[in-house]
């Protein structure tokens, strides 16, 4: 599948050319011919004799932003100066940065704020614990924590590498929910290590979100600190894909008028996000499901099948089918994917019930070309921004954690993940439902309040039963 330029790759080339001449009318047809697309063109010093241009462009990859480089440097009388690259520009001494809530301008301003004032503060804690949720920081404080194993799309980079994934994600959180979170990436990939580390740090915050930690570690890893924490612990890699599949589901069955638990799902991918998507559906009330990996489907026949295998098998897959995934999906209402590019075809997919779902979330090339999707599929999604319907984490993690810090919840349960799912799912209203908006945009004015709310009344009804 060919992509098409994007402004992960852009470039701002710096130029200087005769004032006179003819080449500023040809800078843009250098980039077009090269397959580049430009966004800006701004005259950034003029003389008499000499101007300096800055072409700002959109490329392809690394190489294509290199093509057209050379492209513009090729246009006669034009000098190449300086490239810029936008997305390094962005990340420059990193994305976020702590700022005070009080003003410290004076000697009584400094003495509340610290000492000697702020030890009758800290005395109140001591003697109720409690108390912190109200006093400091950790009212609205998140730790993301990772060990850098497994970023998206990038696999085990480690920690340093991982640390601008989690600085944007930091970012996020401010600007869809205005949580004040944190980066803490581990130096580690030992659970025991993990596990302990997290559990140290966690006095100072409100939640601990777990992040891009590689499967099956990342499921010890969970369930350990759940148990050992009074804070809600969430891995988004597998919660919030769970919740936001489960939504575009709710809606995309709307379109199609079938009820989850009659559909048929074929699914593809038995790892962190797969396990999480499945357990939420069930929750939810799908009753058919066929898993597939790698060796095809799960079933309890199969040998070796570990401790996450082993549960899939026991609880999906009612008639035991034992073959590969394409024979999984025909037949199938819906298709989620959530493993491998291009596993299946046009020819497989065309063998699935009418008014049938795919979700092909691998990224960035999904499990099936969403081109050749839309030809036999009435609802069609993926993980990419350039199709309608993206399946995208940020839709629900702010508001989800909005609404667990507000609730000063000590957990995060199956029930509130399904209250969040179905609050982003109605943020879509029945004139605006169709085969290309079963999901709203992660813009949405009104969509972290809406999540925060459903996930807060959720956690205050749990403590009530």
């Amino acid at each position: 599948m060919a992509s098409l330029p994007s402004v992960s790759y852009s470039i701002t080339v710096r130029l200087e050319l005769d004032a006179g001449g003819s080449a500023v009318g040809s800078l843009t047809s250098a980039v077009e011919q090269v397959g580049g697309l430009v966004t800006a063109l701004d005259v950034a010093a003029a003389g008499h004799e000499r101007i300096r241009i800055d072409v700002t462009c959109a490329a392809r990859d690394t190489d294509h932003a290199q093509t057209i480089i050379d492209a513009l440097g090729s246009v006669e009388g034009v000098t190449v100066h300086k490239v810029s690259d936008r997305t390094f520009l962005m990340h420059l001494g990193g994305k976020i940065e702590m700022s005070s809530k009080v003003p410290l301008r004076n000697r009584d301003e400094l003495s509340m704020a610290y000492t000697p004032g702020v030890a009758r503060v800290s005395q109140a804690i001591a003697k109720n614990k409690d108390d912190a949720r109200r006093l400091t920081i950790k009212r609205n404080s998140v730790a993301v924590v990772t060990d850098g194993s497994a970023v998206l799309g990038l696999g085990n980079i480690g920690p340093e590498a991982a640390m601008p994934v989690m600085e944007g994600k930091a970012a996020l959180f401010k600007r869809f929910a205005d949580i004040d979170a944190w980066p803490i990436a581990l130096d580690t990939q030992d659970v025991d290590e993990i596990v302990r580390t997290v559990q140290v740090i966690a006095p100072g915050f409100g939640g601990i979100n777990l992040e891009d930690i590689s499967a099956p570690r990342c499921f010890e890893v969970e369930a350990r600190l759940r148990k050992l924490l009074d804070v809600p612990v969430f891995h988004d890699d597998q919660h919030g894909t769970a919740i936001v599949v489960l939504a575009a589901l709710r809606n995309a069955l709307r379109v199609v008028g079938k009820e989850l638990s009659a559909v048929r799902i074929a699914m593809s991918g038995a790892g962190a996000a797969g396990t999480a998507i499945l357990k939420l559906l069930m929750h939810a009330g799908a009753k058919d499901i066929i898993v597939c990996d790698v060796h095809g489907a799960v079933h309890t026949g199969r040998d070796e099948l570990g401790d996450n295998l082993g549960w899939i098998a026991e609880h999906t897959n009612p008639e035991g089918y034992s073959g590969d995934l394409r024979g999984a999906v025909a037949g199938a209402d819906v298709f989620i994917g959530v493993s491998a590019p291009n596993v299946l075809g046009g020819e497989d997919i065309a063998e699935m019930n009418e008014g049938s779902i795919i979700f092909a979330l691998a990224n960035p090339d999904p499990e099936v070309d969403p081109e050749i999707a839309h030809l036999h599929a009435d609802v069609v999604a993926t993980g990419r921004s350039d199709y309608p319907n993206q399946i995208n984490n940020v839709l629900v993690f702010p508001g989800v954690f909005r609404g667990l810090l507000d609730a000063q919840s000590h957990e995060v349960t199956s029930d509130m993940m399904v209250a969040a799912a179905e609050a982003l799912a109605d943020v879509v209203t029945e004139d605006e439902l169709g085969p290309n908006y079963i999901i709203p945009s992660v813009f949405h004015s009104d969509l972290s309040a809406h999540v925060a709310t459903a996930v807060r009344e959720a956690a205050q009804r749990g403590r009530d039963v």
